[in-house]
């Protein structure tokens, strides 16, 4: 089992002090500009094409700066961002229902457990009600109300009605949205897109990121491109456990390249758990399916109150069933946080009341909402979900309830940036789920658009001017590009080389089951040293014994995903680290040693009030922390009922 150092303190420096509510604007103005001629003359790289990167593309594009855009994807409509379904929250208070920027700012702070910068979930707060301005002006379909106006709906964690949507397409029309934009600077000339290319590593030169290394998909060339600076706009990398909600391409490679290269790397632990997705049903699957959470509107989460109940749920009179989230926590019942609502179906299930196949299932009944609303209603919110339902599992939830239960969905940990959005490495900047910034130890629903939207369109463009100020920064060295390259070039070569015996996607499931079963819903001391003893285990046998079929020189799928696994299979030895460190209890990160005696999270804030933030070094890691202040809100312990 490895073991790490303590390193220095880390800190936010360019947050602002002061009231919360300027601190934005204030940071805004102390910002230096670029002037429109010297943009024409700077180039940054953008990786990745979801809301933050084709937002982030679209608005420095049209600030004058010359983008490069790069996707692994066929065409950036194919981000991940579009299998977001719910919604995307905005502090508008439509329905004068009591909501407002603080108010959503304090349920984020909640939400993440208090382990998140005030600094950044206010701006997030502030920002969103532009956001949804700016989507509405690029004609995103939002649902409207019979007179007119948009409407809204409540998600997890709040008990407002904040969250915009359009029915259960949310992502891939706030896609479309900002894909229009980003292709409207293609067609102008001042953003260049690559498709199927996937970044394999970061140029640093002269101590800042000067460009990046991609593998083109379908070719197998391996090229430079030198930039000004480099934005991360890659997703998260919750592909780690194998089963997840994420679509099979999402990975970790661009942002653990970074993390080698100087990144640092904060709150690996921080893995959200979704509480709506469709129960596993086999070995042979290869990912999951979400159901979004805004389903828990309508629908109503029960099980069986007697263990071992086998009988179809029509046949289960009311008075023996159990609406266990409305029963543990009327103040929210099936609203409350993701986090919370996971542990409470995994408990019920744990104590044999669970439904389905292998009882790893809870029932979310929409009959209620049926005889309350009708079906056309039903029908007209969440029709499309209704139907993805049914195609998959054959079963029709208008006349029998959905089974749904927790799954790997989100990461909160990522790269971590400052203030700015800007890594430990001059001129890289990380947007959206790529880093650590505003979630803290669990998200909220429907936050998720709402980041990756305000860091792409509102914040970068912004911040990333200051830096660029100070250009141009002369050019790179050919030496230090081929380098790099040649880095690039080994090490696929070396994947190709091993030619042994044991497919790719075999060394993934066994790591995403490790994970699973020692870094997932529940972590404790013990298992979590399991998992430190045998991912080296693996991760030697991997190189010792994978299989890459095919060569370099074109199209080989299997090549993709093995470079991604390497990574996973260092990525994965971090987030037990950390979570072995962490001996506490928040949001998502759940120490079995470190809970109360109802079974609820227990922070340490005096011992644990800080980001971890882990450095590379390829020895041991070392940790610094970035203790969190908070001035506007007082940590408390969290209470939904």
């Amino acid at each position: 089992m490895i073991s790490y150092d303590i390193g220095e303190p880390i800190a936010d420096t360019k947050a602002p002090d002061g009231p919360l509510e300027t601190r934005w604007e204030r940071r805004r103005f102390a910002t230096r500009l670029v002037n429109p001629a010297n943009r024409r003359r700077l180039t940054i790289a953008v990786v990745g094409t979801g809301l933050a990167g084709a937002s982030a593309g679209a608005s420095l594009a049209e600030l004058g700066y010359r983008v490069l855009s790069f996707c692994y994807q066929d065409s950036p409509r194919r981000a991940h961002s579009i299998a977001a379904q719910g919604g995307i929250n905005a502090a508008k208070n439509y329905r004068n229902d009591g909501d407002s920027v603080y108010r959503l700012f304090y349920d984020t702070v909640k939400g993440g457990d208090f382990r998140s910068r005030e600094s950044n979930v206010y701006r997030l707060a502030e920002l969103s009600l532009q956001i949804i301005d700016q989507c509405v002006a690029q004609g995103v379909p939002f649902a409207r109300e019979y007179g007119g106006l948009l409407d809204t709906r409540s998600f997890g964690g709040a008990q407002v009605s904040r969250t915009f949507y359009a029915r259960g397409q949310t992502g891939q029309q706030l896609l479309l949205g900002a894909y229009q934009a980003l292709a409207r600077q293609i067609h102008a000339g001042r953003v260049t897109m690559r498709p199927r290319t996937e970044l394999l590593d970061v140029i640093v030169a002269g101590g800042r990121a000067r460009g990046v290394v991609v593998r083109d998909l379908v070719t197998g060339r391996i090229s430079s491109h030198v930039a000004d600076a480099v934005v991360l706009a890659t997703g998260g990398y919750g592909n780690v456990f194998y089963l997840s909600t994420n679509a099979k391409g999402c990975n970790a490679t661009a942002i653990w390249r970074a993390h080698r290269r100087g990144a640092l790397f904060a709150n690996p632990c921080y893995t959200q758990i979704h509480p709506t997705c469709i129960p596993v049903s086999g070995d042979h699957q290869s990912k999951l399916t979400l159901m979004s959470e805004s389903l828990r509107n309508d629908g109503r989460v029960w099980v069986p109150k007697a263990a071992g109940d086998r009988r179809a749920p029509e046949a289960i009179p009311e008075d023996e069933r159990d609406y266990f989230l409305e029963r543990l926590y009327p103040g929210f019942g099936n609203l409350v946080p993701r986090d919370i609502a996971s542990r409470a179906a995994k408990n019920v299930c744990d104590a044999g009341r669970g439904v389905g196949p292998g009882g790893l299932g809870v029932y979310l009944d929409f009959a209620d909402a049926i005889g309350r609303l009708g079906t056309a209603v039903v029908d007209e919110r969440y029709g499309n979900l209704f139907q993805m339902y049914q195609r998959i599992t054959g079963e029709d939830p208008y006349r029998s309830p959905m089974r749904i239960y927790p799954a790997v969905h989100y990461t909160m940990g990522g790269l971590w940036v400052d203030y700015d959005l800007q890594s430990t490495v001059p001129g890289l900047f990380v947007i959206g789920e790529a880093n650590f910034s505003d979630h803290g130890a669990n998200r909220l629903g429907a936050s998720a658009l709402m980041q990756g939207l305000a860091d792409g369109y509102f914040v970068l463009p912004a911040t990333i001017g200051d830096y660029l100020a100070d250009a141009p920064f002369g050019t790179v060295d050919d030496a230090t590009v081929d380098e790099v390259e040649r880095g690039v070039r080994d090490r696929v070569h070396r994947l190709l080389s091993v030619n042994g015996d044991r497919s790719v996607d075999s060394f993934h499931r066994e790591l995403g089951r490790l994970m699973w079963d020692h870094c997932g819903m529940e972590r404790s001391a013990e298992g979590l040293r399991k998992a430190l003893d045998r991912i080296p285990e693996l991760r030697a046998e991997f190189w010792r014994n994978v299989r890459v079929p095919g060569d370099g020189e074109g199209l080989n799928q299997s090549l993709e995903k093995a470079g991604r696994v390497a990574d996973f299979l260092e990525l994965a030895e971090l987030m037990c680290l950390d979570a072995l460190h962490r001996t506490e209890s928040c949001g998502a990160h759940f120490r079995v040693e470190s809970q109360t005696p109802a079974g609820d999270a227990l922070r340490d804030d005096d011992n644990f009030g800080y980001v971890a933030a882990w450095e590379h070094t390829g020895r041991e890691p070392v940790l610094h922390a970035e203790w969190l202040r908070f001035e506007a809100v007082s940590p408390s312990r969290r209470s939904y009922t």
